[in-house]
């Protein structure tokens, strides 16, 4: 059979399934298995189609609302961790290295115009915070700026602020990811900016240790922001085979989904800025440590766990 004429005869009933699925458990359970079978019978036929392709995640979607409906013990927050985040995730995972090159692009960029232009990071950063920096370099305590202000009140108001800027880069999006585009690209030129500072003072590996205890959070959390605008960017702009107007609508619940999932890594970030960035003498082992388990989490969560998770789920689909 053509594919053409799979498609045609199947059409009506695919998209009664994506539009309006069944709750109730025998006709979720016998809609499942009419995707398993197209699915079985378009990877034959036509392996390398966009039908195939449709059809596998149009049965992956299925099988975790069919798993969900279980009676678990489980909570629905640690399900939401657990598979409704990550599967969000490793369908983005592209849009998601798209926004991490911008990241390192626009900070080398920040890098090289700092290094090219005298006056840049005063531009950047400011003038007010460039002169207080540097007197504390010559101070002896280059880092003096996190150890300013009560830890509590710090840690607050650096918390709600990232997570106005999280969701602030997930609304951008709905103009085409302009704005978007434009906050990432003024978070990473600033820490080019910023990191060439210390860098021309001889301070970069000091620099590193110190602010990557939060920063490896915090930047991650840039990166992620950004994948959320351009999740909601790009459902309005290539809304693939469905209406504009429901790519839109999947789009921006994805994309919300996204963004939320920063509030966990932003509620971390905030707490080791507040409470022990300020701590710039502690042990060198210590400042690693936290490093390396925030690199853990990020990479695990964010990479590897909804990789695992997907290969389990189209292999239980099959």
């Amino acid at each position: 059979m053509r594919e053409a004429l799979f498609i045609k005869r199947n059409r009506n009933r695919w998209k009664q399934i994506q539009d309006n699925p069944s709750d109730h458990p025998d006709e979720m359970a016998q809609e499942f298995t009419q995707l398993v079978e197209d699915l079985g019978y378009s990877k034959t036929f036509y392996p390398i189609s966009k039908t195939t392709q449709y059809l596998n995640g149009m049965a992956a979607r299925k099988y975790l609302a069919i798993y969900q409906n279980k009676k678990e013990n489980t909570n629905r927050i640690v399900r939401f961790f657990k598979y409704t985040l990550p599967l969000i995730i490793a369908k983005h995972h592209r849009v998601l290295l798209v926004s991490f090159c911008l990241f390192v692009s626009f900070v080398a960029i920040g890098l090289f115009s700092a290094k090219n232009d005298e006056a840049f990071v005063r531009r950047i950063l400011g003038d007010a915070y460039v002169d207080m920096t540097l007197q504390n370099i010559k101070d002896g305590h280059p880092f003096g700026v996190y150890g300013y202000g009560n830890e509590f009140l710090s840690f607050i108001y650096i918390f709600i602020n990232n997570v106005k800027v999280s969701l602030y880069e997930f609304g951008g999006g709905i103009l085409f990811g302009y704005f978007t585009i434009t906050s990432l690209i003024q978070n990473s030129v600033m820490v080019g900016a910023f990191e060439y500072m210390f860098y021309n003072n001889g301070l970069l590996r000091d620099s590193l240790l110190t602010i990557m205890l939060h920063g490896t959070l915090e930047l991650s959390t840039f990166v992620i922001a950004a994948a959320s605008g351009l999740v909601l960017a790009k459902s309005w702009l290539f809304p693939g085979t469905i209406k504009r107007i429901d790519a839109l609508k999947q789009g921006a619940k994805e994309g919300l989904i996204i963004a939320l999932s920063n509030i966990p890594m932003l509620f971390m970030a905030a707490f080791f800025e507040a409470f022990l960035t300020r701590h710039t003498d502690m042990p060198l082992w210590v400042k690693l440590l936290i490093i390396t388990l925030s690199l853990a989490i990020v990479f695990g969560y964010f990479i590897i766990y909804p990789i695992r998770l997907k290969r389990k789920l189209n292999a239980a689909d099959l």
